[in-house]
């Protein structure tokens, strides 16, 4: 039975390679839609959890994960060799920056010459992680070719930006339309076929390179809009204006204006690092990415203006930030998500160590700090108490969960020093409250 027709009738089976924030949900699609899914990972301890049933991200359930695995849809391993057996191979592994700044494609290169290594004629590989345009055709594309089989004639080749948004309400993977472009006409209309299946809108596009330069835009609309109101915020501190009325009274124009808001820099794996993918390229066509390149700058030092508000609020207060108690408030990167990649909370909580600071946080969503690829903070949540929250000398609210009960906190804390505006509704005490 050739690809169309295993896809058509559902008996394409499935492999996924990273089983993190955006494999996971992938996966619970392909399985709801009765698709034969396989997870791999070389991380033993997401195998264990999902052979066992188990879900390890907070939006994706547990009994789901269970029912898919009794039911024969879902399985999940570290061995890289049964990729011979997947009919429909989705590549979902993290593309972070390395420590000049630049893209390191190294997972998307080992995944692919794990793909290499046991590809078979009539497989479809789709490139589903954030990257620079040009990656799919120049670096897939001669690993995969590498063994002698050709794309388009013997393999499909083709990329699927991912667009998750972990605690959106209001959008899933399925409802998200799905962007595809292949190496080639074929390659694009079994990509594009395969993710129909399952997903509500599938949209195909000319070419590989116009889907990954379509994310990369998404992003950088979002990072340079972001590093505006940023900037604004620094400059209307200065000036005893409050960005977020200003946001606020802006938004109420009902057209030629979409707000974006202000916070302790940029979170999340893909507005913080993605942008710079684009950036990094333009210098192998001699040009410049400007306006990436200064929102950039712009994200990056909102950790530093945080502490120097909170440096100075506590001066306000007699104390000095070296030896100061620092409870900070949401280790997630954006609000009533359990993730924390690329958190602002995790450079703040560096940066105040580094000041001396005694920190610790709390996070309703994370119970223990995990240990990640450049950061160990290697804290536990602190529990939120009357006397936990008296005996610290500035609460930071980094992330603005809705569990959190700005009122009952303020009225405990010594003083509150807001990154979110989280506190504005907030009516006793407002003289503790700094904004930063």
């Amino acid at each position: 039975m050739d690809l169309d027709k295993k896809i058509e009738s559902r008996e394409a089976r499935i492999g996924i390679i990273g089983m993190g924030y955006v494999g996971l949900p992938l996966a619970r699609e392909f399985c709801a839609g009765k698709f034969r899914v396989t997870g791999f990972d070389i991380d033993i301890s997401k195998v264990k959890a999902l052979k066992a049933g188990k879900s390890y991200i907070k939006h994706i359930s547990s009994s789901f994960i269970a029912e898919s695995v009794k039911s024969g849809h879902l399985d999940a391993t570290t061995d890289f060799s049964r990729l011979k057996d997947m009919d429909a191979i989705l590549i979902c592994v993290p593309t972070p920056l390395d420590k000049m700044r630049e893209p390191d494609i190294g997972f998307v290169i080992k995944s692919t010459e794990a793909i290499a290594a046991t590809l078979r004629k009539d497989q479809l590989v789709v490139l589903e992680s954030t990257t620079y345009p040009g990656t799919t055709r120049e670096v897939c594309k001669p690993i995969l070719e590498a063994g002698g089989m050709k794309v388009g004639k013997d393999f499909y080749l083709a990329f699927s930006p991912e667009r998750e948004d972990p605690g959106n309400p209001n959008f899933t993977t399925r409802t998200i339309p799905k962007v595809v472009g292949g190496i080639d006409k074929k390659s694009t209309r079994l990509a594009a076929k395969l993710y129909g299946m399952t997903l509500e809108r599938v949209v195909p596009v000319s070419s590989c390179e116009v889907a990954e330069a379509a994310k990369i835009l998404e992003n950088v609309y979002r990072c340079v809009n972001i590093a505006m109101v940023n900037e604004l915020k620094v400059l209307f501190d200065r000036m005893g204006i409050d960005v977020w009325e200003v946001i606020h009274a802006a938004s109420t124009k009902p057209f030629g204006f979409q707000a974006f808001y202000p916070g302790p820099g940029l979170g999340g794996h893909c507005i913080p690092i993605d942008p710079f993918y684009l950036s990094w390229k333009a210098r192998q066509y001699e040009t410049t990415a400007r306006f990436i390149e200064l929102a950039g700058e712009i994200n990056v030092s909102m950790p530093d203006y945080v502490i120097h508000r909170l440096m100075l609020a506590l001066n306000n207060h007699g104390k000095s930030l070296k030896g100061a108690k620092v409870l900070l408030l949401g280790l997630a990167y954006k609000r009533d998500v359990d993730d924390m990649r690329e958190s602002p909370s995790v450079r703040l909580i560096e940066k105040l160590r580094e000041h001396g600071a005694v920190v610790n946080y709390n996070d309703p969503h994370i119970q223990k700090a995990p240990k990640q690829r450049e950061h160990n903070i290697g804290l536990v949540s602190k529990k939120l108490t009357p006397a936990v929250l008296g005996s610290q000398d500035v609460v930071l609210i980094s992330t603005d969960h809705s569990a959190y009960d700005y009122d009952w906190i303020v009225e405990h804390a010594k003083l509150v020093v807001d990154t979110r505006n989280a506190t504005a509704h907030v009516k006793k005490g407002r003289e503790k409250i700094v904004k930063a």
